[in-house]
């Protein structure tokens, strides 16, 4: 009855309203008497109106805006994924692919339509939103800054530090001595035209640095260290004297830029001392996310837009103001990692690809068109790579650093990215630098970000260095090894359970590693070892609660599927364990024709679909971590679908392929050390027909009677199901399952499924 009345209520009152609407129109009309209104009058067919109010919101500026931003963001994405694949940072990738979108690519070989997507008078709009991209990331830079570092461990840092900005300083004004009557603008005085050249060759790329320092594993070492400590000291020195060289080429003299530089003086005494203790106070009072309301996030954005603001009308740029701001945040590490989530994902993501292709619209490499320019080229690249290669591997050595260590520091130190590219921008915005210096810069700072990862491999390989990511306790030989990989910490409880249960009394004739490893631009340099230690702690609880050994590795990962399967590679592991993911796919229509869209563009599955390895339409039981996994791992790979883990005393094997014998050795590893009863369920007849399955089950039995038994029922009843641990199933037979729907799927316990 109360449904009928919910839908008598439903319809009376849309109905009666629809109909008092319609009564209120049509009565509305008589009003129109005595006015002069004129109707539209058009000779085109009603579809001919719609395609021409369709072409006109093509070009309205926010739908050419919108374009702009999902053209920007897809093809970033695919050059930052081609330049990951080649061992790259994704940054190089997004500033190719600003230049690709830009005169120099698209501009050149498809005019029309690039005129079309970029409009002159659309850049503007691309500018304006590229600019508030660039004030939230070098918030961000600020706030990722670790302050104490600097405190506790400066005093070798600075020396190296200062002296690479000094010497790559002093090379980049001797540059411009010899440059500056052939490039620089007419209007630009030698003093100005010197001082961006030089703070240009100076430069190091601190968040480029600090995600190569992490994905090759050297952040806990000293060089690790010595190395953040420099790019940390030599980002602030380097974005003073930014500010200052801002202020003198604003203001034409240096006399006249010290007044500026007092002006600017006083905005950071008062940021520091007055501003930062205030910031301090609210952190301390809002540093979990449940305390953290919109009022508090509100004073922290203020406080960024007020900074910038005033470091714009002070006249040394409002990057500085932002850079200020974020340098000032409270050093509460829970603080930071919350306010850092609100705001990267969408600088990063969303914005900063904006700043890259706007960089690249103004990138002509077509202006160097004569083989002297590609030689003034060159030289820029010569000097900077000597400047700040030679300015910072020479005083690290005479500070006491091996020459290994030297010249590493020189070599990440020579890395620019992202920051050489907001110091061009800036010099291009004074009209001190011409787009032809301006192309010959961006190309500079891409071959000296390039050239950082083969540098380093170089270095190693001269010095032959023989450490590795696996520590030696693991690569021993004789034991039988697992690793178990895990993302979510409690999954790494469940999974160390299921381990031990396979090796609980081999004693020390048994390894066990715990892998986590971590999205390099989830993982910030200030709060790694804290991030860590949370990472491993449930796992290091359950290892001393079990009075199992286990050996823990961390690593910032920039593709993590391809680096578990290589540790599990290069471990030669006897087993490796991983979760079950859930794919963001399934559980509706829509869900279900992304992921198929999804797989047609995605550039790993569409390279396996042409070389044959899987089937486009292929639908996976698994998640695309794990089916990545599966594909490339060389070792047995153990899949674990947790329903709430905790022991092995009763499990099932269902059997349905002859194939499936090898799961009789893990049933075996079960017995001896967990004392499981296993319970083979031989549903296809496949147990009772096959010899060699039958010969296993009877070698157990006579070492271990009474611990497994063969039940040859075709149907589970959901009782059975009930009264089991765990499920062990091959990959072969669980695919069998999903494909046919089995209802008992859906009472099934924790499962464990195991690729050979």
């Amino acid at each position: 009855m109360k449904k009928f009345r919910n839908l008598f209520f439903y319809i009376f009152i849309i109905g009666g309203f629809t109909a008092l609407m319609y009564w209120i129109v049509l009565y509305g009309t008589k009003l129109e008497a005595g006015r002069n209104i004129v109707l539209p009058v058009s000779n085109n067919t009603q579809w001919q109106e719609f395609v021409l109010s369709l072409l006109h919101n093509l070009k309205h500026p926010l739908a050419i805006l919108l374009a702009q931003i999902v053209t920007i963001i897809l093809v970033s994405r695919l050059f930052g994924w081609v330049f990951k694949k080649i061992g790259q940072p994704t940054v190089i990738g997004e500033i190719i692919a600003g230049i690709a979108l830009g005169p120099s690519l698209m501009g050149m070989y498809f005019p029309e339509f690039s005129a079309a997507l970029f409009p002159a008078q659309s850049l503007g709009n691309l500018q304006f939103l590229s600019q508030i991209g660039l004030i939230l990331f070098m918030f961000v830079i600020g706030m990722e800054l670790d302050l104490k570092v600097l405190r506790n461990k400066a005093h070798d840092a600075l020396v190296v530090s200062h002296t690479s900005i000094v010497i790559p300083f002093a090379l980049g004004l001797g540059l411009a001595y010899y440059i500056y009557q052939s490039f620089a603008p007419p209007n630009v005085q030698f003093s100005s035209f010197a001082l961006f050249i030089g703070i240009a060759m100076s430069i190091t790329a601190f968040p480029v640095l600090a995600r190569i320092v992490q994905e090759r594993g050297i952040h806990k070492t000293r060089l690790g260290t010595i190395v953040i400590t420099c790019a940390a000291a030599d980002d602030i020195t380097a974005w003073c004297l930014l500010a200052a060289v801002i202020a003198i080429v604003k203001a034409g003299t240096f006399v006249s830029a010290l007044y500026i530089i007092l002006l600017a003086g006083v905005y950071v005494f008062i940021m520091l001392k007055v501003v930062r203790p205030f910031l301090k106070r609210v952190g301390d009072l809002h540093s979990s996310r449940e305390n953290l309301s919109k009022s508090v996030v509100a004073i922290f954005f203020l406080t960024l837009l007020l900074s910038s603001y005033a470091s714009e009308v002070i006249g040394i740029h409002a990057l500085f103001g932002a850079f200020m701001a974020g340098v000032i945040m409270p050093e509460n590490m829970k603080f930071k990692n919350i306010f850092i989530e609100k705001v990267e994902d969408v600088a990063l993501v969303l914005l900063l690809p904006l700043f890259f292709v706007f960089t690249g619209l103004r990138t002509q490499i077509g202006l160097l068109n004569d083989p002297y320019l590609w030689k003034i080229t060159a030289l820029i690249i010569t000097v900077a790579v000597v400047g700040k290669f030679a300015g910072s591997a020479l005083p690290a050595k005479f500070v006491g650093q091996s020459w290994k260590d030297s010249l590493m520091i020189g070599a990440l130190m020579n890395t620019r990215g992202l920051m050489e590219l907001v110091v061009l921008n800036i010099g291009y915005d004074l009209g001190v630098l011409t787009p032809q210096v301006f192309a010959m810069m961006v190309i500079m700072a891409l071959v000296t970000t390039f050239m950082t990862g083969p540098v380093l491999d170089l270095i190693n390989k001269i010095f032959k260095s023989k450490e590795d990511a696996i520590p030696k306790e693991i690569s021993s030989n004789g034991k039988y090894k697992i690793l178990i990989s895990f993302g979510n910490p409690e999954r790494g409880r469940s999974l160390l359970r299921l381990a031990n249960s396979f090796t609980k009394k081999l004693n020390g004739n048994a390894a066990i590693t715990a892998l986590h490893l971590s999205p390099t631009n989830e993982l910030h340099s200030f709060n790694l070892e804290e991030y860590e230690q949370e990472s491993f702690a449930p796992v290091i609880d359950e290892s001393k609660h079990l009075n199992q050994k286990i050996t823990t590795l961390f690593k910032a990962s920039n593709d993590i599927d391809e680096d578990i399967t290589e540790v599990a590679n290069k471990g030669d592991y006897d087993l490796l364990l991983v979760g079950l993911g859930q794919s963001i796919y399934e559980g509706s229509l829509l869900g279900k024709v992304l992921g198929f869209t999804t797989r047609i563009i995605s550039p790993d599955r569409l390279i396996n679909t042409v070389t044959g390895k899987e089937k486009l339409f292929e639908l996976s039981p698994f998640d695309e971590r794990t089916r990545v996994i599966l594909s490339n791992s060389h070792v047995p790979v153990g899949i674990l679908i947790d329903k709430n883990f905790e022991k092995t005393d009763r499990v099932f094997i269902p059997v349905f392929h002859a194939s499936d014998v090898y799961l009789i050795k893990y049933a075996q590893k079960l017995i001896h050390n967990a004392g499981s009863q296993i319970t083979i369920i031989d549903a296809a007849g496949e147990v009772k027909n096959n010899t060699e399955i039958k010969e296993a089950i009877r070698a157990i039995e006579q070492n271990a009677p009474n611990h497994i038994t063969i039940a040859s029922d075709k149907t589970i009843e959901k009782e059975f199901l009930q009264t089991q641990d765990l499920m062990l199933i091959s990959f072969d037979s669980w695919k069998k399952l999903i494909d046919s729907r089995n209802v008992w799927l859906n009472s099934s316990p924790t499962t464990l499924i195991i690729k050979s």
